[in-house]
């Protein structure tokens, strides 16, 4: 029997259960896909890192392959106190980042303290049939500890007939002492194929934090 037959049925019970010792960091993180993967499983397609970035920007991997994707922010941190972490798309893989939207924000907040919380419409944070950049958060904290992380879902963005749909979740840490959850969601006013992302501050670089794109396995 060879060593790597040898080594397998020595991790494998009567019952044919495999044991943790028969799964390795060689044997399963250089796996890059799963033909078989059930529906709503969610694919990495690539990660990011910032150092002192002044932005962050996808330009390759948006495409027909998958309807839906997700954007995962990590940690990430502004260089200026107080500043809004932001993003806008591309339909032209990221010669311009300028698709007009209409959208809708809403902020529930709390301070450390316990003396001060909120549920509120954010008029500031929305946009109406503009192709500025939008706001994820606001005045978001620079301290050593500060950041912020969450989520930016993107459906069929490479549609040819549709707007395109997003929906973001995201927690801060707020300059002011504050947990601020951010709730944020509209549509890419465009039929044309959205195949670029930028994430940015409105004020500053990123000083450090991960973002990471997943495809989101097809029924």
């Amino acid at each position: 029997m060879g060593s790597i037959t040898r080594s397998l049925s020595n991790n494998i019970t009567t019952g044919g259960v495999i044991l943790p010792a028969g799964i390795t960091n060689d044997s399963v993180s250089a796996v890059t896909s799963f033909a078989n993967a059930s529906a709503g499983t969610l694919i990495l397609l690539s990660t990011q890192t910032a150092s002192s970035s002044a932005t962050i920007s996808f330009t390759t991997g948006l495409d027909s392959t998958y309807d839906e994707y997700i954007f995962k922010f990590i940690n990430v941190r502004p260089a200026t106190d107080e500043a809004y972490f932001q993003f806008n798309m591309s339909t032209d893989a990221g010669s311009n980042y300028n698709v007009t939207k209409t959208t809708t924000a809403f902020i529930a907040y709390q301070n450390e303290a316990g003396s001060a919380s909120a549920l509120a419409y954010e008029v500031g944070v929305d946009l109406a049939q503009s192709t500025s950049f939008q706001s994820l958060t606001a005045d978001n904290g620079n301290g050593a500890d500060e950041n912020l992380c969450g989520t930016l879902q993107i459906f069929n963005p490479s549609s040819t007939t549709y707007v395109k749909h997003f929906i973001a979740t995201s927690n801060t840490y707020h300059a002011g002492n504050l947990s601020a959850n951010w709730f944020i969601a509209g549509y890419g006013n465009t039929t044309s194929a959205v195949n670029a992302i930028r994430f940015q501050f409105a004020s500053g670089n990123i000083t450090d934090g991960i973002i990471k794109l997943y495809g989101v396995k097809k029924s």
